[in-house]
């Protein structure tokens, strides 16, 4: 595995010429960078963990077969993004069932608890994001924050698709909305726009929720 300085990883120049040279190494790296968010968006797409893993293995044989046609118009992992979404496109329309999210925030994948803030201005994540994030959680404080993560993910499932994966993208996975506009081919208002609708149906979804179980403390 590649080591770089304070765990980021090199300019895109850097990281290209590497691929197209075939170095394992870089290759490697990029798939523990990337493999595991790459997944969670996958699965907003497609019915199936299982269905999941094969859109993440496509996009990265797709990248591997196109990476001599990359022109840098966008950065590497904008474009390997664009891939990926492209192939669970693909592989969500031949599939006849509705997404299901039960198992697409697990615990220690970091979901659902110390997400980042919005760094463009726009409105925070709802407050309940953060709330379950003890570093030493009761087993009734891990219990209760099982039952958030399944209430959230009945959440997200309620999402129309691009709200799905805008919030994915930018709460779950930490993008920018500059990111997330490139990725998805969107305008900055257009983001904006999905970002706070998909965040008002998961805070009243989570709102209704937290008032049944009692706000901990």
């Amino acid at each position: 595995m590649v080591a770089f300085a304070g765990g980021t990883l090199p300019p895109d120049d850097v990281v290209v010429a590497a691929l197209r040279a075939g170095d394992e190494a870089m290759f490697a790296t990029l798939l523990d960078a990337w493999s595991r968010g790459m997944l969670r968006l996958a699965r907003s797409y497609v019915s199936t963990g299982e269905s999941a893993q094969e859109v993440v293995q496509d996009a990265w044989l797709a990248v591997i077969e196109g990476i001599d046609g990359f022109e840098g118009r966008s950065s590497v992992k904008t474009w390997v993004h664009r891939i990926l979404i492209n192939t669970a496109k693909k592989r969500s329309a031949r599939e006849e069932r509705a997404v299901p999210w039960s198992s697409v925030f697990e615990r220690g994948e970091g979901a659902a608890t110390g997400l980042p803030g919005a760094a463009d201005g726009a409105e925070p994540p709802p407050a309940f994001w953060k709330r379950f994030s003890a570093v030493r959680p009761t087993p009734e404080d891990e219990a209760l924050a099982s039952e958030v993560r399944e209430q959230i993910a009945e959440a997200l499932a309620g999402l129309p698709v691009r709200q799905r994966v805008v919030i994915t993208l930018r709460d779950v996975e930490g993008c920018t909305s500059e990111e997330v506009c490139e990725i998805l081919d969107i305008s900055t208002a257009n983001q904006r726009v999905l970002l706070h609708r998909a965040r008002s149906w998961v805070r009243e979804r989570m709102k209704a929720y937290l008032e049944t179980v009692g706000r901990p403390d």
